[in-house]
């Protein structure tokens, strides 16, 4: 098990960054001591892990295979670790958590200030990706776990919590529409509209309500970027089509109103706190995972946001 622990921390390296002098470099040991380890293994295998070539060394397929277990083996020494630790007792260990773009302001950021304070031993990398891409982080090992709209329709997913997301209107301070608890999606057919691309998971609402209204939007901004949007309507460019998740904070601030879009075809969309199925989450990713569940529903829309006004235009 040593040797070949060593063999994977050397070949990984070699990898990563295409060249044995590189690598040695980096894990300050020899180059022949690395040349030698990844030759003893290729005549062990019969087969070539890297091509040599005038530029560096690139991946074969069988190296491919060997980077890809290499992964998952440092992956699972990290766990192994986490939990010996939790057997001495220590609150210590790694979290890697995959969100959606809109969760990278408000209530995960303030989540992970208090899980700091309180287990300081823990360490968190939080990636921040389109949906899809949270999804398939989840199923594929390369976090513990994620949020991300929309996890029914998948196997291999555990929901641990969710809540409903509601699509609406954002607008200024001041604005007629922002008066209003809720709206037809026809009210901002006449308005210049900064509107999500893909792939920002909203797209797909808002074509199902282009296609069965029959109504041509004068979009004057499209942007996959949520922050983008929300700047370009503090700015009065436009009025912005997102979900209640996207802008909580400006909200809550008085910066800008939501209007919820009110027609019939509509449903809320759903935003869930998942983990894979075949995996347990170490002790520290259980820590965090419980934190963050536990004050996970005051991401839903909340009967506060937007005015008070009930009734829709």
């Amino acid at each position: 098990m040593p040797a070949f622990s060593r063999f994977l921390r050397y070949f990984v390296a070699v990898g990563r960054l295409g060249s044995i002098r590189k690598a040695a470099d980096e894990l300050n040991v020899s180059a022949s001591a690395i040349d030698r380890q990844i030759l003893n293994v290729e005549a062990d295998l019969g087969m070539p892990l890297f091509e040599r070539l005038p530029s560096g060394l690139r991946l074969t397929a069988a190296g491919e295979i060997m980077m890809a277990a290499g992964g998952r083996w440092q992956k699972s020494m990290a766990e192994v670790r986490s939990q010996i630790e939790d057997l001495r007792g220590l609150k210590r260990g790694h979290v890697e958590i995959a969100v959606i773009d809109a969760l990278a302001k408000g209530y995960v950021p303030q989540a992970l200030c208090a899980i700091r304070e309180r287990y300081p031993g823990i360490t968190v990398n939080v990636r921040v990706l389109n949906n899809d891409a949270v999804r398939l982080a989840i199923m594929n090992g390369e976090v513990d776990f994620g949020i991300f709209f929309e996890p029914q329709s998948y196997r291999g997913i555990t929901v641990r919590a969710f809540v409903d997301v509601v699509l609406g209107l954002l607008t200024p301070p001041g604005h007629p529409l922002g008066a209003l608890r809720e709206t037809r999606f026809s009210a901002c057919a006449q308005s210049p509209l900064i509107v999500p691309a893909d792939p920002l998971a909203v797209c797909q609402q808002i074509a199902v309500l282009e296609g069965t209204t029959g109504i041509e939007l004068h979009k004057t901004v499209t942007s996959d970027n949520i922050q983008m949007i929300v700047s370009l309507v503090l700015q009065g460019v436009g009025i912005g089509i997102l979900t209640s998740i996207d802008v909580v904070t400006e909200v809550e601030r008085g910066l800008l109103s939501f209007t919820r879009i009110s027609d019939a075809i509509l449903r809320p969309m759903t935003l869930a706190l998942c983990t894979a199925s075949t995996r347990t989450p170490s002790y520290a990713a259980g820590i965090v995972l419980a934190e963050i569940e536990n004050g996970f529903s005051r991401l839903g829309y909340p009967a506060s946001i937007g005015n008070d006004d009930p009734h829709p235009a």
